[in-house]
């Protein structure tokens, strides 16, 4: 399996691929071979989106004490000089995230990182993989549980076993070797192309996102748009090609072009991101 430096699709070559499996783990790419610029920008911007998110999270809770009206401020005031009593602040919602692709996204590394626990590809690599799945499971707990008054799972209504239970499927199918690992890897690769179906579905269904929310989309599927540049570079100047990896990103870059287009034409102006009635 190439041992490659970067964390995106952690090194999974096809059997067709003129690189050499050495067994059940990543195929072996040439020394230094593996990682290029659009690689490495595309795990910036990956974790830059992560990062986004979960600054949008802890911002939007943190806020949560402002004074909606005057009125209320005013009231507040008096309950506090002649009663010494605090008025009940309003608890903001965190408007516009969706736990669900939070938790498929938490699925998603824990299930293609398990190479963890049996090969040492690169100290990047290995920190990468660690910060992705720390923070997944950290924005989950922080919407789930310790800020799960503010949740607004009214709108996350998407079917994820919509989702889960194909991906299942289809990874059990198709892959490139039946065997555990590979499976689950294949597993995540095919759901992480529709993990953010559940944020979209939500964005569509109450017709607006903030743009904060826009912002981490966009570096999201800035991602996934660097790593079909990588993979086409990989393949001109390494013969390196993963068809499973390559339609899956494509169906996931797919997904977001509406997207691009209300963020180039809406937030870039400065405009709030809505969605035509």
């Amino acid at each position: 399996m190439s041992l490659a430096t970067s964390p995106g699709h952690v090194a999974r070559c096809p059997l067709r691929s003129r690189h050499l499996r050495s067994g059940p783990g990543a195929p072996v790419s040439p020394p230094g071979a593996a990682m290029n610029v659009f690689r490495l920008t595309g795990d910036l911007s990956h974790l830059a989106a992560i990062i986004i998110l979960l600054l949008k999270i802890w911002k939007t809770r943190s806020c949560a004490g402002a004074w909606s009206t005057a009125r209320e401020s005013r009231v507040a005031l008096l309950c506090i000089v002649f009663a010494g009593y605090r008025y009940p602040r309003k608890v903001a919602v965190l408007k516009g995230i969706s736990g669900k692709s939070q938790l498929l996204f938490a699925l998603v590394f824990t299930t293609r990182y398990l190479d963890l626990f049996t090969a040492f590809i690169s100290l990047y690599n290995t920190s990468m993989k660690l910060i992705y799945i720390a923070c997944s499971y950290a924005t989950v707990y922080l919407i789930y549980m310790k800020f799960k008054a503010t949740y607004d799972g009214n709108h996350d209504t998407f079917r994820v076993e919509f989702l889960v239970v194909p991906v299942g499927g289809l990874s059990f199918l198709v892959n490139h070797d039946f065997s555990p690992l590979e499976i689950l890897w294949t597993f995540s690769i095919y759901l992480e192309s529709v993990a953010i179906l559940p944020q979209l579905f939500m964005i569509s269904k109450t017709g607006e996102a903030e743009t904060i929310t826009t912002h981490y989309l966009f570096f999201l599927g800035l991602y996934r748009a660097l790593y079909l540049i990588n993979w086409i570079w990989r393949y001109y100047f390494e013969g390196f090609f993963d068809l499973i990896a390559v339609v899956a990103g494509v169906v996931q870059t797919i997904l977001y072009c509406d997207f691009f287009y209300l963020y180039v034409t809406k937030v870039l102006k400065g405009k709030k991101l809505s969605l035509p009635a």
